[in-house]
């Protein structure tokens, strides 16, 4: 049986999280044996061999700090995410990742993007509208509270510190946001 032509069971779904979480853990040990030598694959705006960062950036952290700031989130959105299918799951993943890395590469300041942070906002913006545009009682549940309990993250897309890709969270949202109008309305 396709995984992709079916709705995943909670089972498969957490299967799916974990495997995420794995593997972003192998490349943040292995970043980290490295001496942080997989951030040279960072998204660097405006800079041809940083285009690379684009498709890679989302799974490079700075820092452990930054790694498990992001893993959580990650995770809970990704499951979040896996309730809409694990097609849609990723077609959005990709579509914001491509989208909100270019983005980031056309206007982001100069500096290596790294980190998840872009496909967790994107996540978050997809979630909450794509709840609201959808015909399901549970899909609009899940945009409502994820909308009161992470509603402070809106706040991450002002730049408020110059060592967080304050763009990758702005770009990230509006993909995410894009995502959901294109693609929340069942068929």
């Amino acid at each position: 049986m396709n995984v992709l032509s079916k709705n995943l069971n909670t089972k498969q779904q957490i299967k799916w999280v974990v495997v995420l979480v794995a593997v972003l853990t192998l490349i943040e040990v292995l970043n980290l044996l490295s001496g942080r030598m997989l951030n040279q694959l960072g998204n660097i705006p405006r800079y041809v061999p940083g285009l690379k960062g684009v498709i890679f950036g989302p799974f490079i952290h700075g820092s452990l700090q930054h790694f498990f700031s992001n893993i959580i989130p990650l995770a809970i959105f990704t499951y979040l995410m896996l309730q809409y299918g694990s097609r849609r799951y990723l077609l959005v993943s990709i579509w914001i990742i491509i989208l909100s890395g270019m983005l980031v590469w056309l206007f982001g300041r100069s500096a290596s993007h790294v980190g998840a942070s872009g496909l967790i906002y994107g996540y978050f913006g997809y979630i909450v509208l794509a709840g609201f545009l959808g015909k399901s009682i549970k899909l609009l549940l899940i945009s409502l509270l994820v909308a009161f309990f992470y509603g402070g993250l809106i706040f991450g897309v002002m730049p408020t510190s110059p060592f967080v890709s304050w763009e990758s969270h702005l770009f990230g949202f509006i993909a995410g946001l894009i995502a959901a109008k294109l693609w929340a309305k069942p068929r």
